[in-house]
């Protein structure tokens, strides 16, 4: 092999990293959403039927196709000359694909130093594949010598693309032996932070309204202390690390909302956090498919509850804990009415009577407001502070948020994925005049419970402009809607919420009220 082989086949080596490193940053933004978790990523890429794992076989058979063309095409030129000139579709149809993918993802890829690390060490990966595979069908063509051995002998290095999303998980793990003790250092550096501050450390948990909980918690605390609370939904020990190593604590109170995927996660957060007060919103089926059983969820969101010494429970969350206040028992929120302007109700605490209103759609509203009140209270507020300032709540972005356009009235709840909230989604719907239409891709991570509640929610969907959209959870969405008498004239099924935007956006007139009901991350 001379040294000007060598050179050949490097380049092309990296001119196919380059081109299929960028064919993969949809791929890449998935595995970021997943938490770059390979048996999260490895299980959504090989479901059956899935779009991202489609193009990538409609990009590895076009190139495969067409190199052999340009190859036959151009063979009159001598093999090495045709095989450089081959090149050309690389070029063409990657470039058409990586512009092809921009919008592929509704949850765009954050440029954050792992992803860069991980996209630089699958270029390195998918280089040093490049180049063996480049070398062995150079050697076996070779061995064959035939004149079309020698014209084709690169084409089946056009299938690398199939290897795309073997590399990406196999360079997740190789990086994971830089990247989880970086991570540890960083984790242990918010840990010391937290620990020499004098603020008041705060968990909220939960299987839903958590980030509504811990955003009402702060409003209300803001008139009489300095807040801090992890911003949007990092739940993550990650998350929370970042918003304390980046934004410090200079505070009275410091809130950690505190997700989990897996039994465990909460202890680390807890061993992060140390939090001296918690908040157990509620326990339900939302992660059923990673626990395996609602007992197993309970218990986890019960190490929070049992780890604090002062703790706030829901209803669905009570016996967690000895001694804590629990909703229904020593608070809550009793004669809710519900409007298109908002909730009333009165806020039950400390043997106390309250009638409030909050410019908050639905009637979970109430329930998560009595529990930030609940909360507050125990940290120094009194009924009378917390009833003078619920007035002036405001919502949480994509949790049953109003949005008044063009006379168009909008419901984002994009962020609800469990089925109590899903139900009451639906219902403030119902209070809206005009039309009504709900957007939803339907229901997930129940597990074995998926199907069956995807039917339920169908089934509460009679009487509505039904768009469903995607493929995952719709054909029980549709059966329930079916089987309770609705009219299959108004249910339709549409691939991509792109897709649906553009009916809407033909269909919906000024009066009409539209709900986009859990609009799912790509990983899903």
């Amino acid at each position: 092999m001379t040294f000007e082989l060598i050179g050949s086949l490097i380049f092309g080596a990296v001119l196919c990293a380059i081109i299929f490193t960028l064919c993969a940053l949809s791929l890449l933004g998935i595995m970021q959403q997943g938490g770059y978790s390979v048996r999260a990523f490895a299980r959504w890429y090989y479901r059956r039927g899935n779009m991202f794992a489609r193009r990538i076989s409609l990009l590895t058979l076009s190139l495969v196709l067409l190199t052999a063309l340009f190859d036959i095409c151009f063979s009159f030129l001598g093999a090495p000359l045709a095989n450089l000139i081959s090149i050309l579709p690389l070029l063409i149809v990657g470039a058409m694909y990586v512009l092809s993918s921009r919008r592929a993802l509704k949850v765009p890829v954050r440029g954050t130093g792992r992803l860069v690390r991980l996209a630089l060490c699958l270029f390195v990966l998918t280089a040093l594949v490049a180049f063996g595979a480049e070398a062995l069908c150079y050697f076996v063509a070779e061995a064959i010598a035939h004149p079309l051995a020698a014209v084709f002998r690169f084409v089946p290095v056009m299938l690398l693309p199939l290897l795309l999303a073997p590399m990406l998980m196999a360079a997740v793990l190789l990086m994971n032996c830089y990247e989880l003790p970086h991570n540890r250092r960083y984790l242990r550096r918010a840990a010391r932070a937290l620990a020499e501050s004098a603020c008041v450390r705060v968990g909220i948990t939960g299987s839903f309204g958590k980030t509504s909980v811990k955003m009402y918690v702060a409003q209300l605390l803001s008139a009489k202390y300095k807040v801090i609370a992890t911003p949007s939904s990092y739940n993550t020990p990650m998350g929370v690390a970042r918003a304390v190593n980046e934004g410090g604590l200079d505070c009275d109170i410091f809130l950690a909302e505190m997700g989990a995927r897996k039994p465990g996660d909460i202890a680390e957060l807890c061993d992060l956090v140390a939090p001296a007060y918690g908040v157990v919103t509620g326990v339900g089926n939302q992660h059923l498919a990673s626990f395996g059983s609602e007992q197993a969820i309970r218990q986890e969101k019960g190490v929070l509850a049992a780890r604090a010494q002062h703790v706030v429970l829901g209803a669905t969350a009570a016996g967690l804990a000895q001694g804590a206040l629990t909703e229904g028992a020593d608070f809550g929120a009793e004669n809710v009415v519900c409007s298109t302007e908002g909730v009333a109700f009165d806020l039950v605490l400390a043997g106390e009577r309250v009638r409030v209103t909050a410019p908050l759609m639905g009637e979970l509203a109430a329930e998560d407001i009595a529990l930030a009140a609940a909360l507050c209270f125990q940290l120094g507020m009194t009924v009378q502070e917390i009833a003078s300032r619920v007035p002036a709540l405001k919502g949480v972005a994509h949790r049953l948020e109003k949005i008044e356009a063009n006379g168009i009235t909008i419901l984002d709840d994009a962020y609800n994925a469990n089925e109590r909230g899903a139900a009451n989604a639906v219902r403030t719907l119902r209070l809206f005049p005009g039309r009504k239409f709900i957007v939803t891709p339907g229901l997930v991570e129940l597990g074995e419970l998926e199907e069956a509640a995807n039917t339920r929610l169908g089934a509460q969907l009679t009487g509505l402009e039904v768009v469903l959209v995607g493929e995952t959870l719709v054909l029980p969405v549709q059966r329930g809607y079916l089987g309770a008498g609705g009219d299959p004239a108004h249910i339709r099924i549409l691939p991509t919420l792109e897709r649906a935007k553009e009916f809407l956006a033909a269909e919906v007139q000024a009066g009409d009220c539209v709900l986009f009901l859990n609009d799912l991350p790509d990983l899903f």
